[in-house]
């Protein structure tokens, strides 16, 4: 209260959703809760901005598709991912088909040390033992977030040790990383890695893959770059003829400085200056009574590949079919 300059609260959700003159409500409680509070809004007429993920189980999925068809409130999923600044470059360079083909993208959200999470007061927390692709939409955004496609099918490994909060979370979830790999109805190859445990750069990034241009998001060790198909011919360390790419260095645009956002909201909030696109994107979109950027067709065309993902690493990689929403 004090660092918003409120000067109301209220003990509970539940009497939240009885204030008349509250619109919209942001639902930033633990990812189990995430569909029983957004429907609780809902039933009270209130819009929701939720946090990720939109849900945990398809069972989930279809409640929470169900009550926004129901009650025909607005509904965005705070997906990060969509607004990072590499993200939105990548969705520019993909309309205005600077890639040619896109047919492979690669992401990765890397998170070593989550276990510090795991407690709180002495008291296991929500994401004590959660499986990594039941939080995918950090790096299944940065797919569909670019070029609207679905995930399709998937095939899914996952690696676990002898940690003791894989043996008794609630997820009955073994894994502390997994290693997806998508189709999408558009036939690009996604491959998607989540891990949570190792010796690794950590962050969140992808790679586009084109076959006039690709696009590498900054890795942690080297700054993003371009790599522009050429027409150049060289030779490889073995002599044999191959094309000499382009290499570019890539500045990438501030794009929460820019007139994307109105003057008050440009400043760098965090997770590659995603938060003020997300706070002025849901405002926006009631205003303007449209549909934001991440509804909830798009929340559950992020979310629901990684559930699926997940039922293949627990059945040792087989291919699954996703369910679609809309």
């Amino acid at each position: 209260m004090k660092t918003y300059k409120c000067n109301k609260s209220y003990p509970s959700l539940e009497e939240m959703v009885k204030d008349k003159n509250i619109d919209a409500i942001g639902v930033f409680t633990g990812a189990p809760d995430h569909v029983k509070h957004t429907i609780e809004c809902m039933k009270h007429g209130k819009h929701v901005l939720c946090a990720v993920p939109a849900c945990l189980t398809l069972d989930e999925a279809e409640q929470l598709s169900e009550a926004v068809k129901k009650y025909g409130l607005t509904y965005m999923m705070a997906e990060t991912g969509y607004y990072q600044q590499h993200t939105i470059s990548a969705r520019k360079m993909f309309r205005n088909g600077e890639f040619g083909d896109l047919y492979y993208v690669e992401s990765e959200y890397q998170h070593d040390g989550l276990e510090n999470l795991y407690f709180e007061n002495g008291q296991k927390t929500w994401r004590y033992g959660m499986a990594p692709m039941l939080y995918p939409t950090h790096s299944t955004s940065l797919l569909t977030g670019v070029t609207g496609e679905r995930l399709t099918e998937v095939v899914c490994q996952g690696w676990g040790d002898d940690a003791q909060c894989l043996k008794d979370n609630v997820y009955n979830n073994p894994f502390w990383n997994e290693c997806a790999f998508f189709k999408t109805d558009r036939g690009t190859s996604f491959r998607v890695n989540i891990w949570w445990k190792g010796a690794h750069l950590g962050g969140e990034r992808a790679n586009w893959i084109g076959t006039r241009m690709s696009f590498y998001a900054d890795n942690g060790r080297s700054g993003p770059a371009l790599v522009k198909k050429s027409d150049v011919l060289g030779k490889d360390d073995a002599g044999f003829v191959q094309s000499v790419p382009g290499l570019e260095n890539y500045e990438q645009p501030q794009w929460w400085s820019t007139d994307m956002l109105p003057e008050p909201l440009r400043h760098n909030s965090g997770h590659h200056g995603s938060h003020t696109f997300l706070t002025h994107e849901f405002i926006d979109a009631l205003v303007n009574e449209r549909k934001p950027s991440v509804d909830i067709n798009e929340a559950l065309a992020y979310t629901v590949p990684g559930i699926i993902a997940h039922d293949s690493a627990l059945k040792g990689g087989v291919q699954l079919k996703i369910p679609q929403f809309s």
